[in-house]
């Protein structure tokens, strides 16, 4: 009965319309400036939201996960606050099964598929891409079952030399709680000064040259009361966290229109894993490390003027510890530590053939090393090569069909073809209709592959098969006025061999194909921009968006009818903003809601939440910025992931001072 309940209502809600963001005026400014790995296709047939580095600036947020929640509505699963392991889900599909890129280059662990979204800073992005889907014909990755970010931190700056410096501490609200023997303890007024984040930037222009450098540091208690599941109220402690990092970017102008770009990131960090087993009431013990380097050559002319080229060369390096404490279950644990070594390159081609046919085709390779205490020594070869043609059949209608060809090493099904078909539709000037069919495709991890037992019984699977499988989606944007914007996006896919792990013995985990699973999902949002002519109000952004998702998996025998869900896939997600801009300043008032959720065992229920949070940001005089953000307002108790629980009210307040030197 749940089955037909959920259906009907799926399609009463086709006919909605909602909004997304083309981008088409904009990339031409970025592809001028930096290259194509950075920007890629000019228009794509593919559902894409862009987060430019403004509104990154007014919406308050601490860190990227926030960021995408709360301005994309995208559902955020992590193990606590700040520093600790987090994901998000994109048409259901988790971080590992979305393609993360930093100025075009992947950025996926290889042995995970994870992306740490600890290592990089707000305040060096530039802007954000998020591309929904699968089979990515932007940037031709692979691995993007659930679509691609793209992360930009490089940009030619105009000349001149500016200096910002940005401070903010996290205030946690403190509270009365009942310690583990039962004993009931006073608040801790030092939760006010709970977490602090520093962050320094220097980024220096000429008419030919342009360096950007950005320095971070975080310290994070993350002590916080919560209600556990007999509704005692507690304190989180044994979470601490401090880390810091750098990022830098160098671009060279040559001549003909070419650019050298390099790019630089370090990473390092230190973090207690709270141990409700330990026998000495100690934290397990993380340290992550990491470095990298990406060179990019742009040649917009290469040997004709018709014909553009890019190369990149990356390699990066990463680094993790863990320290585990004794429990009763294992007195005498094992340290771990996993070196990580990857070397990416990627040579990119755009053939501007005719004015009704661009051709894009390009290569990557991949080699990555492992050397692990839980996977022994491991190596892979990767790569793939594609060819992508964008055909305009008339003033209106492009044609997009693509195929790529990827290779592995290791594992089973080592070789795949990748094809995919786009259809954009410009029926009028203010209406498009967006179309894709696809196959998806994703080799296995090493950790899904080689994990070794940990101690407690878990073992990775070296005879999984790689995930496969098709999808299709079909959107209609509509530009009603200059102010209003709505779209909406029906999509679906069927996933086959997903790999999931699951608990076969109590705390002991396994990777298994799944035989299936299928994602029905329905993406809403409008956007309003309302000029004010009176008073000192400028404009007023509202925007809601609606997001419906229907997943079942269907291994060992189970049907649509069994109503098993993909797990932290919620069956509704929605939520607002309402952005208030003035001339020196602005005030982002925003709410998301997420409906009931399931953990990797079935049983496990998370119960719905609602956020709501806003941020506020004013300029004082020339160089002065203050800006402070109250998230979960109405002190919401809810899990983000099982028995991992959330903070209540937190209260960010900061300042950031700009500075220019020299500048016409």
């Amino acid at each position: 009965m749940r089955l037909y309940t959920s259906i009907l209502v799926f399609l009463l809600l086709l006919p909605v319309f909602v909004n997304g963001q083309d981008t088409t005026d904009d990339d031409f400014f970025f592809i001028n400036d930096v290259g194509i790995t950075v920007t890629g296709t000019i228009q794509t047939s593919q559902q894409m939201t862009v987060i430019e580095k403004e509104e990154i600036e007014r919406s308050g947020s601490d860190d990227l996960a926030n960021l995408l929640q709360e301005r994309l509505g995208l559902n955020i699963v992590r193990l606590g606050p700040y520093g600790n392991q987090t994901g998000i889900n994109l048409r259901g599909l988790d971080s590992r099964r979305i393609a993360f890129l930093i100025d075009g280059v992947p950025v996926n662990s290889s042995n995970d598929g994870r992306f740490d979204f600890n290592q990089i800073d707000l305040n060096s992005i530039e802007r954000i891409e998020i591309i929904y889907g699968g089979s990515d014909t932007k940037y031709n990755v692979s691995g993007a079952i659930g679509g691609v970010i793209n992360i930009i931190t490089v940009r030619k700056n105009d000349p001149g030399l500016r200096l910002s410096l940005s401070v903010s501490n996290t205030s946690i609200l403190p509270q009365r709680y009942t310690d583990s023997g039962g004993t009931n303890q006073s608040s801790h007024l030092i939760d006010l000064f709970d977490t602090q984040n520093y962050s320094l930037s220097a980024i220096y222009g000429t008419e030919s040259f342009s360096f950007s450098s950005n320095v971070f540091f975080n310290r994070a208690e993350n002590h916080f009361t919560y209600d556990d599941n007999t509704d005692i109220k507690r304190r989180k402690e044994n979470n601490e966290v401090w880390d810091f990092g750098t990022a830098l970017s160098l671009v060279w102008q040559l001549p003909d229109l070419s650019k050298f770009i390099i790019s630089s990131n370090f990473y390092y960090s230190d973090k207690n894993i709270p141990n409700p087993w330990s026998l000495n009431g100690n934290p397990d013990n993380q340290l992550d490390f990491s470095i990298g380097q990406n060179f990019i050559f742009d040649k917009p002319r290469a040997f004709i003027d018709d014909l553009a080229a890019e190369i990149s060369l990356s390699w990066n390096f990463l680094r993790r510890d863990y320290t585990p404490e004794p429990t009763s279950f294992d007195p005498d644990p094992d340290f771990s530590r996993i070196d990580q070594y990857n070397l990416t390159i990627i040579n990119r081609w755009n053939w501007f053939t005719a004015d009704y046919l661009t051709l894009r085709s390009g290569i990557d390779y991949r080699f990555v090393y492992l050397n692990s205490t839980t996977m022994d020594t491991r190596s892979r070869h990767d790569g793939g090569i594609y060819l992508t043609a964008e055909l305009e059949l008339a003033e209106s209608f492009m044609l997009i069909p693509s195929v790529k060809i990827v290779y592995t090493s290791e594992g089973t099904g080592n070789t795949a073809i990748i094809p995919k078909l786009g259809l954009l539709w410009n029926v009028t000037d203010n209406f498009v209709i967006k179309n894709n069919y696809f196959r998806s495709f994703k080799f296995p991890d090493f950790q899904d592959l080689y994990w070794a037992d940990d101690g407690w019984g878990s073992i990775g699977n070296p005879n999984l098969r790689p995930e496969d499988g098709w999808g299709a989606d079909i959107g209609a944007s509509w530009n009603i006025t200059n102010s209003m914007q709505i779209e909406t996006v029906f999509w679906l896919q069927w996933l086959k061999d997903s790999i999931q792990w699951f608990e076969y013995a109590p705390w002991s985990y396994r990777p298994e194909n799944v035989e299936e699973a299928v994602f029905f999902g329905l993406d809403n949002k409008i956007n309003l921009e309302i000029p004010i002519s009176k008073g000192f109000i400028q404009k007023i952004i509202p925007s809601i968006y609606y997001n419906f998702l229907l997943s079942y998996m269907l291994d060992d025998g189970k049907t649509f009818s069994s109503d098993v869900r993909v797990p932290y896939s919620p069956l509704f997600t929605a939520g607002f903003s309402l952005n208030i801009i003035w001339e020196t300043g602005s005030v982002l008032l925003s709410g998301h809601f997420e409906s009931e959720r399931f953990d990797t065992t079935p049983s496990n229920l998370l119960k719905p939440h609602f956020l709501f949070n806003a941020s506020m940001n004013q300029k004082i005089g020339d160089n002065l910025v203050m800006f402070g953000a109250l998230r979960n307002i109405l002190n919401s108790s809810y899990q983000s992931r099982y028995n991992c629980p959330m903070p209540g009210i937190t209260l960010t307040l900061g300042m950031r001072v700009n500075l220019e030197v020299g500048n016409e």
